[in-house]
């Protein structure tokens, strides 16, 4: 069973503001400066917030790691540039650098669902200098397209995809916050024909309290969901941007966690991993597990966390 986490002990964590990269960074801190332990810095996908990993960050800093959750770059309390293209992997990513600098850490250990998972993927990629090891949730790293990968999913899952319905602005960014509440229950992917349909919001999942759920309502209303499609309608930038990295390896200890019915896998499979990670320390199935696996089975989530943490020595 789920464990619920009061929405008051979520404001006793410590919140502040980071410059970085040009804009503001609202960032959720906790546990001790233990200089024998890596940073650990937490990164949310979409449509989440730093808030997600509201049971990660307990576990994490009881066992006596410092750990960074930020609200990324067009959510919550950080900035939201109103460009689209500020929001590639490569920009994101210098958020983070910009976080490190800002603690005065040389490295840290990067972890990242969803969305996130992407980022702190390309962050390894990019940047592994920068990253102690990576632990990605949900979405595979996987090598990169020869070709922009925006038409290839047009040809292949159609116009009605959720990642190429999301590509015109304002389109989805309207359907979402027609009724938020409806949106972060939904049952099914994201779609026009989801849009279109008047129907009430879906009964919460058993692992999100009323609380919770709150939360979340009350900031997406506030925000909108703008600046987390933005990513998305960065696909064809990221892969231009990258063309220098081609043939590169992760060469840092990865992990990879996922749930067995996660719907991404039917059109992002983890197949190729090896490929790309030349440290692959494992892979973690949590069975019966969808989507958001951190806040489903939290606890399970923080067990693989800390035994791939403990074990880098």
């Amino acid at each position: 069973m789920t464990a619920h986490l009061p929405n008051g002990a979520w404001d006793r964590v410590t919140a502040r503001d980071v410059a970085t990269n040009g804009i503001t960074l609202r960032v959720f801190e906790d546990g001790p400066k233990d200089p024998a332990k890596p940073l650990v810095v937490l990164c949310h996908g979409f449509p989440e917030l730093a808030f997600s990993w509201r049971h990660q960050i307990r576990t994490l800093a009881a066992a006596g790691y410092r750990v960074l959750a930020p609200d990324m770059r067009g959510f919550g309390g950080s900035s939201r540039p109103a460009e689209v293209e500020a929001y590639d992997a490569p920009t994101v990513c210098g958020d983070l650098l910009g976080l490190l600098d800002d603690v005065g850490a040389r490295d840290a250990v990067f972890v990242g669902h969803d969305w996130g998972a992407s980022i702190v993927w390309h962050m390894a990629w990019a940047h592994p200098e920068r990253v102690r090891a990576v632990v990605g949730m949900s979405v595979p790293m996987t090598p990169r397209s020869p070709v922009a990968p925006l038409p290839v999913l047009r040809r292949r899952l159609g116009d009605a995809f959720y990642m190429v319905w999301f590509q015109e602005p304002g389109v989805a960014d309207r359907a979402l916050a027609q009724d938020v509440r409806r949106t972060l229950t939904a049952r099914e992917i994201w779609s026009a024909a989801w849009a279109a349909r008047d129907e009430p919001a879906a009964e919460r999942p058993g692992w999100l309290s009323e609380e919770e759920l709150a939360h979340y309502v009350e900031t997406f209303e506030r925000t909108g969901f703008t600046g987390g499609l933005n990513y998305y309608r960065n696909l064809d930038r990221t892969w231009e941007r990258t063309a220098p990295l081609a043939g590169r390896t992760v060469d840092v200890p990865s992990l990879f966690v996922t749930g067995s019915k996660d719907p991404v896998a039917r059109f992002m499979p983890s197949d190729r991993l090896e490929d790309v990670l030349t440290d692959l320390r494992g892979r973690v199935v949590l069975d019966g597990a969808g989507h958001w696996i951190q806040q489903e089975r939290p606890a399970e989530v923080g067990a693989a966390l800390l035994e791939f943490l403990d074990k880098l020595g």
